[in-house]
């Protein structure tokens, strides 16, 4: 199974894909042998942003119409054990490319690097295919918790 397959989504531009799944140690690495490797830091940024906005949207169609409701259950949802829990689930983590340093202490387990991960693929899902492909990815992924 590949990370397409666990998040049901197929991107059109891989590159966007090897980003999100990128940690800066291991892209410093690579840059430092002559390759050229952009990290997720910037993805992790907007795929935060895209899946605030996500849970917002799904929040207030599941029938919470109050600033308070709404607040309280998202971030409830998308707090960094949440999301590593998810990103766990659908096995990110194995498809992590880590630096030499992450990958010794087994960071594709901890639930702060999956969450940041699983945001950077939230940003990327959001470039390649726009809101309601991110949209449809987030609703699968939150909807039996929403």
């Amino acid at each position: 199974m590949s990370i397409e397959s666990s998040l049901n989504y197929l991107f059109f531009d891989k590159a966007l894909l090897e980003r999100a799944l990128t940690r800066r140690a291991y892209a410093d690495e690579q840059n430092r042998c002559g390759k050229l490797y952009k990290d997720q830091e910037a993805f992790r940024t907007l795929g935060d942003a895209v899946l605030k906005t996500i849970l917002s949207d799904l929040l207030m169609n599941a029938g919470c119409q109050t600033r308070d409701s709404i607040t309280k259950k998202k971030e409830q949802l998308e707090c960094q054990p949440m999301l590593g829990k998810i990103a766990r689930e659908v096995e990110v983590g194995s498809y992590i490319r880590l630096g030499k340093g992450e990958a010794k202490h087994n960071a594709q387990q901890n639930l702060s690097v999956l969450a940041e991960t699983l945001e950077a693929l939230i940003a990327a899902i959001y470039f390649d295919g726009g809101y309601e492909a991110a949209k449809r990815v987030v609703s699968r992924l939150f909807e039996r918790l929403i």
